[in-house]
């Protein structure tokens, strides 16, 4: 293939993609920041919905209903696990079938019936069974209103959770550089103001639950959910709605049958230009440049003589032939994997501070100065988001122009580099828990108190377009991951070090176990997790970004040396 043919099937592939995609128009009007309002309000008013209700939870279960510390930390992980896993099926049915504003709508609303319908009652009921009745355990009916609740609330999580980041990001033009930019800056807003309405929720909305009433606190983000339903529909006609095209779970599936079926297959000395290359007409995908990574599944593009080509350029058996877009679309998704499993250990840190937090929190003078006021425990985790929330703008305003200053690159670091910054951070962050459990413990035990944003633009960016939807489900099961790790983890250490001389170091108090030494174990695992990371990274290349010409070097080389008599075991 030519320069000359190259750069045509480049600018005809450009002009498809630029022209396809909305339910109404053939031609899409990207209005980029103009729906902003309307997607970031429905995130905002959803979160802080979601978030009411589920952020308090653990103390409800302590507290109203009377688990034990570690029962209670076990429902919480399994719940989230369950919940940020079932973004796949959500992110399936957008992508295949539904696309992402149905989704969304139908989620949206869902969220919304579920919190009205049945969790708020069934809450009230069993507040209503148990309050009073302080040392008491819930019965089996109560624990099955709670159970099934917390099973519908799967519903809206679903669908919401893996496809509102990737509409929002839908409404700006990824081939022109200021819908490029515009995609970057919506990463950081958007988790801005997520990380506002986390601030919200642990806060005014967790104060009036543990301190004014429960019943009020859980009708109130009902309420949101409302609001947030009636912010997205106003926007309904500006979107851009990409329509789905039919399940990328087929071709992934196509391509490695494929390479089994000619496994045995020799690929051609000079391999790119004799594979079966064809891009579909009206694919929303942009043309991969070849990569040499994985070169076993380029057998997949492999033409023999009983494959039989359509008229259209197609295959006529997709399992039998494949083409390179395809087999380059899956390098995609095999490359983003290793990146991901280093995520489920990065985010078993951001679990403690959901769970164990709490418990060290209601172990802890909680009082502001002389005052009897007290900060709820499920609030304390609003000191990281304050965080977040005020390095957000800094960083989108001030420190990524001054590191493309320095780095003469679009984003100043890139998004590996970024991660690699994160978990060398987490690593710090459980060292610094470690010591001050310490300090907590000794000062519990000598005056006893009272009773206790970059992985999914990553995804997003490096997985073909009409797998977006399940990029943004990648993230979640990331965090479904750490959540059942998690709870392994409470639940094997407890056992393991019972008989250990410094005695079980998650008991039900706290002050009598080793808490930091719990921290210290995670600090030991983000160590081996970096390194692992650092490994990945480096052995990562990002989409399209590197030039097909040295790619096809690298193989004209191979090619040169097969000539010669050498063997490639790599094969």
């Amino acid at each position: 293939m030519t320069k000359r043919e190259t750069l045509e099937d480049d600018e005809e592939c450009l002009l498809k993609n630029e022209n396809s995609g909305t339910d109404d128009d053939p031609r899409i009007n990207y209005r980029g920041w103009k729906v902003m309002p309307f997607i970031i309000g429905n995130e905002i008013f959803e979160k802080l919905g979601a978030i009411g209700t589920l952020s308090n939870l653990l103390v409800y279960l302590t507290t109203v209903f009377n688990l034990e510390n570690i029962t209670a930390t076990n429902i919480i992980n399994v719940f989230n696990g369950s919940t940020n896993f079932a973004t796949l099926l959500g992110a399936f049915l957008s992508d295949a079938f539904f696309g992402r504003y149905k989704i969304l709508a139908f989620c949206t609303v869902a969220s919304f019936a579920v919190n009205c319908c049945f969790l708020v009652p069934s809450s009230l009921k069993c507040i209503l069974f148990v309050y009073g009745k302080t040392h008491h355990r819930p019965t089996e009916g109560q624990m099955t209103f709670l159970k099934t609740g917390l099973g519908l609330l799967l519903v809206g999580a679903a669908g919401i959770r893996p496809c509102n980041l990737a509409f929002g990001a839908d409404q700006f033009n990824p081939n022109t550089d200021s819908g490029k930019k515009g995609i970057n800056s919506f990463f950081n807003w958007y988790f801005f103001t997520f990380t506002v309405a986390q601030l919200i929720s642990l806060t005014i909305i967790v104060y009036i639950q543990s301190n004014v009433s429960w019943a009020v606190g859980l009708g109130i983000p009902a309420a949101l959910m409302f609001l947030s339903s009636i912010i997205f529909f106003m926007g309904a006609k500006m979107y851009v709605k990409v329509k789905p095209s039919g399940s990328p779970i087929t071709s992934i599936v196509q391509v490695i049958v494929v390479a089994i079926k000619k496994r045995r297959l020799k690929l051609p000395d000079y391999q790119y230009p004799s594979l079966f290359n064809y891009v579909a007409p009206k694919s929303m995908n942009s043309k991969l440049p070849y990569t040499y990574q994985f070169r076993f599944l380029d057998k997949a593009a492999i033409m023999t003589p009983q494959d039989q080509i359509n008229p259209n350029g197609s295959a006529t058996d997709p399992w039998n032939l494949c083409s390179m877009q395809q087999v380059e679309e899956v390098k995609c998704l095999l490359r983003v994997l290793p990146i991901w499993v280093s995520g489920i250990l990065y985010f078993v840190v951001i679990v403690q501070q959901h769970t164990i937090l709490v418990f060290q929190a209601l172990l802890s003078d909680r009082r502001i100065g002389q005052s009897s006021f007290l900060i709820p425990g499920a609030s304390y985790y609003v000191f990281l988001m304050i965080t977040v929330a005020i390095w957000l703008p800094i960083y989108d305003r001030k420190v990524v122009p001054l590191l493309q200053r320095l780095t003469g690159k679009e984003v100043g670091i890139t998004l590996l580099q970024r991660m690699g910054i994160a978990i060398f951070f987490s690593i710090l962050s459980m060292l610094v828990s470690a010591r001050v459990e310490q300090h907590r413990r000794s000062l519990a035990l000598i005056k006893p108190l009272g009773m206790v944003t970059r992985k999914v633009e990553f995804y997003y960016k490096q997985f073909p377009e009409n797998m977006r939807s399940i990029a943004g489900s990648l993230y979640y099961c990331g965090h479904a991951g750490s959540s059942y790790l998690s709870s392994v983890l409470i639940s094997v250490i407890p056992q393991i070090t019972a008989n250990s001389e410094t005695g079980n170091w998650l008991p039900e108090d706290l002050n009598m176990g080793r808490l930091d030494n719990f921290y210290c174990l995670i600090a030991a695992l983000e160590i081996m997790n970096l390194g692992y990371f650092v490994l990945c990274a480096r052995w990562f290349r990002y989409k399209g970004s590197c030039s097909s010409s040295i790619e096809l070097e690298k193989a004209a080389k191979q090619s040169e040396r097969s000539a010669n008599g050498v063997n490639d075991s790599s094969l």
